[in-house]
């Protein structure tokens, strides 16, 4: 495939480097001509100097073959002008745009725009390693309302469908780690012991699931 990416910083380069190793073509596009000093003296894809949302800089980039756009630049606004215009003016379907205020992620998904918000995802990472087990959440969204979380529970609740679960907390039972092998839960699986539980969940319903999980089950759950 080929892919454009827009922005030469160190994720760009680094996408830039990977993609070109797995057998794509690659362009690189960049207002500042300066920061092509990141990629690798043998990189053999395109070096574009210009705006990523400039018509004629994305034909040079070879927009019109493209099978996927990036905008990994410093800017948002940058980053989603470029990704709607790859997407709407030239047809690309695949496009995803770096951002780093969670707040617009939001109004990027209504535009159908998939984005990244690396500001929250790497603070996440860094909770994840300083604070206790299950005090953050392995995974969530860019508008940060729903959550995939690690999520404790009471033995009483060995022996109970991940169905039942489901109907008593509202979430979703999304997998089930079982001696190190994660299993999608059927109607007919039962949380068995040593069971690790990860939940889909809206954020703020977090602490009431954790609070009844908490827990023993009433016979009417269980």
């Amino acid at each position: 495939m080929h892919i454009v990416i827009m922005g030469c910083g160190r994720v760009g380069s680094t996408l830039a480097h990977i993609l070109e190793d797995n057998g794509h073509s690659v362009a690189v596009i960049d207002r500042d001509p300066q920061a092509f000093r990141r990629l690798r003296a043998g990189f053999r894809g395109r070096r574009v100097t210009g705006i990523g949302f400039d018509r004629d800089v994305l034909e040079e980039a070879g927009i019109a073959s493209a099978a996927a756009f990036v905008a990994v630049s410093s800017g948002d606004n940058s980053n989603i002008i470029s990704a709607r215009v790859a997407r709407e003016m030239f047809g690309v379907d695949n496009v995803v745009a770096r951002i780093y205020d969670p707040r617009r992620a939001e109004v990027y998904q209504r535009l159908g725009i998939p984005t990244v918000a690396t500001v929250r995802w790497t603070a996440d990472q860094i909770l994840r390693r300083v604070l206790p087990e299950g005090a953050e959440p392995l995974w969530r969204d860019p508008t940060g309302t729903v959550v995939l979380s690690e999520t404790a529970f009471h033995q009483g609740w060995i022996g109970t469908r991940a169905r039942a679960i489901e109907a008593v907390t509202g979430a979703r039972v999304a997998f089930v780690n079982r001696m190190g092998e994660a299993l999608v839960p059927k109607d007919t699986t039962v949380i068995q012991e040593g069971d690790l539980l990860h939940l889909v969940a809206a954020e703020n319903d977090m602490d009431r699931i954790n609070k009844v999980l908490s827990a023993p089950p009433s016979d009417e759950e269980h």
